[in-house]
């Protein structure tokens, strides 16, 4: 048995990022390795590309580990590892051999492939990661009245309008929920729903200042004997009157400065006569 490659020295450590969470790093994912046979991109069986083949991967030493399917998930954009497990199929089948002691520390897994006459086996590796889920999506329902335009403090709500927001996420398993959360300067609200066709629909009623802040949609679903959840981008709501009813309260502002500037006049206009 003869090794390909191992690791390389002077490479870099791993740098790493999930879409959700990437602040100020390039994150990409490699062409040559990927994770099959589940709803996820980021859970399945490990499978790695060489000489233009794909095949499923096992461990020479059996040797797998939580800590090689963290540099999986990471290689893969993907978290880190939730499980991973070694798993029996029905008849032998080629595979690509690798170490799990060379995983740790290479800068790739095509650096861990190792040539050997066992081509074949029962088991494979599989791997489940914690950005399993797709990213929620939150909108206003079309439906929702008194919306204007968006400005930059977010959406604008007019005052007593009704609306509803949207949770809704890519269908990759049945079932699950939808928490709605709302922070305001002043604290944070949750309310719940399960997830019906994949997305939930929160309906709020005379929109007052209380509706006033950021909402974010949260997925959570029990899966592979795990609990995910997946958190939406914010959506920022900003509530204030209607033009007409801005109008209206300055016309009974200054009718009202007018009914008292009159009532002074004719109060110290008595005054002056009686005293006369």
């Amino acid at each position: 048995m003869n090794l390909l490659s191992w690791t390389v020295e002077g490479l870099a450590p791993w740098k790493t990022c999930s879409p959700r969470k990437a602040v100020g790093l390039t994150c990409s994912e490699p062409d040559d390795v990927r994770l099959v046979g589940k709803s996820s991109r980021c859970a399945g069986t490990l499978e790695i590309k060489h000489q233009g083949m794909w095949r499923p991967v096992n461990d020479m030493h059996y040797q797998w580990d939580q800590r090689s399917a963290d540099v999986v998930c990471a290689q893969l954009v993907c978290g880190s590892a939730v499980s991973t497990t070694v798993t029996e199929g029905d008849s032998d089948r080629p595979v690509w051999w690798i170490t799990s002691s060379c995983v740790q520390s290479a800068s790739a897994l095509q650096q861990c492939l190792l040539e050997t006459d066992i081509v074949k086996t029962y088991s494979s590796l599989e791997v489940i990661c914690s950005d399993l889920l797709a990213q929620p999506i939150i909108s206003l329902s079309p439906s929702t009245d008194g919306v204007s335009e968006a400005n930059e403090q977010g959406l604008q709500l007019l005052i007593g309008s009704n609306f509803t927001i949207r949770c809704s996420v890519e269908p990759q398993y049945p079932g699950g929920s939808f928490q709605l959360i709302l922070t305001t300067s002043a604290a944070a609200q949750n309310y719940s729903l399960p997830a019906v066709n994949h997305s939930a629909h929160f309906l709020f009623y005379a929109a007052d200042h209380t509706h006033q802040g950021d909402y974010r949609c949260v997925y959570n679903i029990y899966v592979f004997s795990q609990n995910f959840s997946s958190q939406s981008r914010p959506l920022s709501l900003f509530v204030a009157a209607s033009l007409t009813d801005l109008i209206i309260r300055l016309f009974v502002l200054l009718l009202t400065m007018m009914l008292f500037i009159t009532g002074i006049c004719l109060y110290f206009k008595e005054a002056e006569e009686a005293g006369m």
